[in-house]
């Protein structure tokens, strides 16, 4: 097989399965390295074992793919990784409104979501990386989030419509993390909890109905800050009443998050069956921080159909005229 193909096939196996995003790295640069070398450069492999940036593992696929075999790597990731789960509502969904890139804390360019936005048919993706307070996460400033805009829209093309957006920090008071003015000119705003999430039921109930009652927020994110698996350990779902906030998205027509990634599983199946009898509208997402995990939306998918949410309340399974009209 082709050793850029065995390479990048094998970053989006690591990537869905949450692994190291350093290992994940490692191959996706290995591929893009391999892919710039000269044309008689590329069956050398004296020459590719020397070049800068390919190491012993990447070698060894490299290798293997040019013997015409499927490398051992790739072999044993198709036997590990979950398969793509299959739905009804998976198969409905047209696009993804929150994703990161390597703006923030995302491992891979902008270019490179809207490639595999593009692989997986969706006519539009969201980019939406977070806010200035999130340091941690490299947040985007008014200036930086400016210089982004232009960059987002020019990866536009093939099929598929990228959208400028950002996930905004909602501050203590409810208060969003980015400038007003500026929020207004996105295409999407994805607002959600990052700090503080042990905050007593009142205030955090306060904090999240001021933050949808904005009128620039089109999806309320990750919604109980909850973890349930993984390596980051587990965190219990932040407290607040949820009706006042659901009755409050509802009013103001944002959509409530089923984030799609199995270490949020947010919000929990009661929450979902909760915002469904209030009237909310829906948003599943991936939540993606690589290109391998923009297909976790299967994981929403699967839990929105059992909890029995209509499609025609999902706003990513709307076209994207319908959907620059609600979230304008």
């Amino acid at each position: 097989m082709d050793p850029q193909e065995a390479l990048l096939e094998i970053a989006r196996l690591l990537e869905r399965e949450r692994a190291s995003r350093y290992r994940a790295k490692a191959f996706r640069q290995a591929a893009a390295i391999y892919a710039e070398l000269p044309g008689d450069a590329r069956g050398d492999l004296n020459r590719i074992q020397a070049t800068k940036g390919i190491g012993d593992s990447t070698f060894a696929v490299i290798r293997q793919a040019l013997a015409g075999e499927t490398p051992n790597y790739l072999v044993e990731l198709r036997g590990e990784v979950e398969p793509e789960i299959v739905s009804e509502l998976r198969g409905r969904l047209r696009g993804d409104l929150h994703a990161h890139t390597e703006w923030s804390d995302g491992t891979t360019s902008i270019a490179a979501m809207a490639d595999a936005a593009r692989a997986l048919g969706h006519e539009y993706q969201a980019i939406t990386d977070h806010s200035p307070r999130l340091r941690v996460a490299r947040g985007l400033t008014a200036e930086r989030l400016r210089t982004q805009l232009p960059q987002v829209r020019a990866e536009s093309g093939g099929g598929l419509t990228l959208l400028t957006g950002i996930e905004v920090d909602i501050l203590e008071d409810g208060g969003l993390d980015q400038e007003d003015a500026l929020l207004g000119e996105l295409d999407v705003v994805v607002a959600s909890a990052h700090s503080k999430l042990r905050m007593d039921s009142a205030p955090m109930t306060r904090r999240l109905v001021k933050a949808v009652s904005n009128p620039h927020v089109s999806v309320l994110g990750h919604v109980t800050g909850r973890l349930v698996q993984g390596e980051r350990g587990t965190r219990p779902a932040s407290q607040f009443e949820a009706r006042a906030v659901f009755e409050a998205c509802a009013e103001h027509g944002v959509a409530v998050e089923i984030n799609s990634r199995p270490e949020r599983q947010d919000p929990p199946d009661e929450l979902i069956a909760l915002a469904l009898e209030i009237g909310c509208l829906f948003s599943i997402d991936s939540d993606a921080h690589a290109p391998g995990q923009l297909s976790l939306l299967d994981h929403g998918a699967q839990r929105a159909e059992r909890a029995g949410v209509p499609a025609e309340r999902i706003v990513t399974t709307w076209g994207l005229d319908r959907l620059r009209r609600w979230a304008g």
